[in-house]
């Protein structure tokens, strides 16, 4: 946590336009985009770990930054996850303690920084330490409380953490069976009544005596957390100029759009689509999806 030392385990975005231009240079050329638009990439799936106690500094993860440049052409993959990012010692934790509620998913966390400090057995720490010590959250800011502020420090990350906490919503049974058309291929070209049977069958997978859906809440985040898993990236709150949908995501050609009611009772399932619908469209939500 010394900002003496803290840019010393990544790559800082100087040292990646300074020591990578070749290499820059012909990301260029394989995804067809100019070296502004890579670097913006690069940040949003491999920046943001901070070892800094003052949160002044971030890096970027050395070890994707150097896979995506040997090879370019592959796109921007999940290689933090697939080298060791699910740490064993993470594993071997889950397996007597579990994650909070996937509602917390992508709730922001605070913790003090003496407890990111401390010594401890890994049975003995809490599970926002052990989780920001193996790399799924890293600090976003301190407050002068001695507080730091925790989250995902990129995407790539962020859906390695969806994928956990898939995993704990579903037991550890896969989201999608061999056989079945994967969910985002239905959301993609099927109609409507398909992609509801697949969601359906998603949430009734869900192990419900650890995880119930209570709210509009609880729903949003369980169907955002298996999206996550399913491939997708989910957006939740999307503001326009006359409100915000509950959630959005771009699958193929299409934009779904997700406004979330919670019906205590049958007898309300009728008025709360409508009012769902008319709220969809009286604020126009999706318009702005590139004609999608």
């Amino acid at each position: 946590m010394d900002p003496y030392f803290c840019t010393l385990l990544g790559c800082t975005e100087e040292e990646i336009r300074r020591d990578f231009g070749l290499y820059l240079k012909r990301a260029t050329t394989d995804l067809e985009l100019d070296e502004e638009s890579i670097l913006r990439a690069l940040k949003q799936n491999y920046d943001g770990f901070c070892f800094d106690e003052k949160a002044l500094s971030h890096v970027f993860c050395p070890w994707s930054v150097l896979n995506f440049f040997s090879r370019p052409d592959r796109g921007l993959q999940n290689y933090w996850y697939a080298s060791g990012g699910q740490a064993s010692v993470l594993k071997k934790y889950l397996v007597n303690h579990k994650l909070e509620e996937p509602i917390s998913f992508d709730q922001v966390k605070q913790l003090r920084l003496s407890e990111l400090n401390a010594s401890r057995q890994y049975d003995d720490v809490g599970i926002d330490v052990l989780l920001t010590q193996s790399g799924y959250l890293t600090i976003r800011s301190v407050r002068p409380n001695g507080y730091a502020i925790l989250g995902y420090p990129n995407r790539e990350v962020a859906l390695s953490m969806a994928q956990l906490y898939a995993d704990e919503l579903l037991r550890g049974l896969p989201l999608e069976q061999p056989q079945d058309p994967m969910i985002s291929d239905i959301m993609a070209h099927e109609d409507t009544r398909t992609v509801v049977e697949a969601f359906n069958k998603a949430v009734s997978a869900i192990d419900y005596q650890r995880y119930p859906i209570v709210d509009e809440a609880s729903c949003r985040a369980y169907l955002q957390v298996l999206l996550i898993g399913a491939a997708m990236i989910p957006r939740v709150e999307g503001h326009n100029a006359l409100g915000r949908s509950d959630m959005e995501v771009e699958v193929g050609n299409r934009c779904w759009l997700f406004e979330f009611k919670f019906a205590q009772k049958s007898s309300e399932v009728e008025t709360l689509l409508n009012r769902a619908l008319s709220q969809i469209q009286a604020r126009r939500y999706g318009e702005i999806s590139d004609g999608k």
